[in-house]
Formats: structure tokens, sequence, C-alpha cells
């Protein structure tokens, strides 16, 4: 489960390489993709062989939350940045929460989660950054974040174990971003019992296709 939601968070910011609004950025959004795969490789080893989890499953076979098989737009392909950065800012507020309890129950899994908690404070950080300047940038960033917030709170309910803790963290962001609470919609679930959007099928197909079609090929 862990490992699946920083798998497909990795591969979906890797969409971003060269194209982020800045070359700052880019490097930003490159770092935390590797930060999110170098976590997914440590899960998913320790469950298995990574390699085999990671390309060889098919996608009733993953246990990711919804929200990081979400395009980085409200459509497949779009590039939306204030969307991508709207679901960074849920997902790194869970993971640097999951990741701090697992941390302090000891443990094989907590020894990986003692080692991607710095990781994901950072990845949160940032993401709180981008969100107070564009919730209070232009009346465009406004917007964006506005519609990119909205869209995808459905999205966030099976994020965290203890919801109450993770809104008490995102709360003040959105207060400071100028940006109103959605209204709790009907929650979006289904991915953790490997029931998945369209999207999933698309994003697997480019992440696996290399390495089904030469299976245990070598750089």
């Amino acid at each position: 489960m862990l490992g699946d939601d920083a798998l497909l968070a990795a591969q979906r910011l890797a969409e971003w390489a060269s194209r982020a609004p800045t070359m700052e950025e880019d490097v930003a959004l490159a770092n935390i993709a590797l930060d999110q795969l170098g976590a997914a490789r440590l899960f998913l080893s320790l469950a298995g062989d990574e390699d085999e989890l990671a390309y060889r499953r098919d996608d009733r076979e993953f246990r990711n939350c919804l929200l990081v098989e979400l395009p980085n737009g409200p459509a497949r392909g779009d590039l939306d940045f204030g969307w991508t950065i709207a679901k960074l800012l849920f997902l790194s507020a869970a993971q640097r929460q999951t990741y701090e309890v697992l941390a302090a129950e000891g443990g094989p899994l907590g020894e990986i989660a003692a080692k991607t908690v710095k990781e994901s404070a950072y990845h949160f950080d940032h993401a709180s950054l981008w969100t107070r300047r564009l919730g209070d940038g232009t009346p465009e960033s406004h917007h964006r974040m506005t519609g990119a917030v909205q869209r995808l709170w459905a999205y966030t309910f099976d994020l965290a174990q203890d919801r109450a803790a993770w809104l008490a963290v995102i709360e003040p962001v959105l207060a400071e971003a100028g940006l109103e609470r959605p209204a709790e919609p009907e929650p979006k679930l289904g991915g953790r019992a490997g029931q998945h959007t369209e999207h999933l099928s698309y994003l697997l197909a480019e992440m696996q296709v290399l390495h089904r079609a030469h299976p245990g090929a070598k750089w």
C-alpha cells in the first residue's frame, strides 16, 4: 500500500521533467519524484521482489490510493501545476503522518519510515509554500487552486488513518492560501481494494512497457 502510493506518485511527478514552470521547480519536482521512488523501492523490497511488484502486476493488484493515479490535471494528458501541487499537498501530509507513526513503532517497516519521514516533511513544506503562493496569487492562480482543491477533495478520504489529524494540518494551509475548505463530498474510494480509475491502466502501460517487453534486461 505505502509502496504503491509512493511508486505511482513518483511516476506522475516524473511526467513534469523538463516541463515545470521554472528550472528551479523542474529540479525540485524531479527530486521529490526520486524521493518517492526511493521510498517505493524500500517498501516494495520489504514485501518481495521490487521489480516484479512494480512492473509485473496488473492494475487490480495495486493497492494505492486513487489520488496518486489521477493525471497531473483535470484530464488525462494535462499538466496543471496547481492541480499537481494540491495532490502533493494532500499526499505528503498523509505520508508524513503515517511515516511518523510507523517510525515510532519500530520494526522493519518503522526503519524504512524513519528514513523517509524527513523527505515527506520537505515535500509537505514545498507543497504548502506553493499552495500559499498560488492561492494568494493572481486571480487566475487562485481560480485554478480553488478548482483543484474542490475537485480532488473527494479523493482524500483514504489517505490517512487519522483524518482529523490530517485535517488539522491541511486546513491552516488552505486558510493561509485564501482557499475555502470544500464541503465533505461523497468519498471516492476503492483503490485500496484494487478498484481503480481508468487512469491507472494508462499509467501502468507506460511505466511497465519496457520491462514487460524485455523481462530481465539490464542496462
